[in-house]
């Protein structure tokens, strides 16, 4: 099954995520099938970006975000209306 989910970059104390598409058996980190977005928690403000258009393509497919994907989606969603 594919799931939504983060992806950790970046180094120690400085967490930078990618949003990505990818089996769910694989580790966190691991290789993914599609970048959907960013997430940066240092960041103030608006701190993520968000292909909408990919999201709905996966979701639509069956796809499980995570709580944290899901909410970022939601908030992205809320901005673009």
């Amino acid at each position: 099954m594919v799931s939504l989910r983060l992806t950790r970059k970046g180094t120690k104390d400085r967490p930078f995520y990618k949003i990505v598409a990818i089996d769910s058996r694989k580790r966190r980190d691991g290789r993914f099938i599609e970048q959907l977005g960013v997430y940066d928690p240092m960041q103030e403000g608006v701190n993520y970006k968000v292909d909408l258009e990919a999201a709905d393509k996966w979701l639509g497919c069956g796809a499980r975000p995570s709580v944290t994907v899901a909410s970022i989606i939601k908030k992205a969603r809320s901005a673009a209306a």
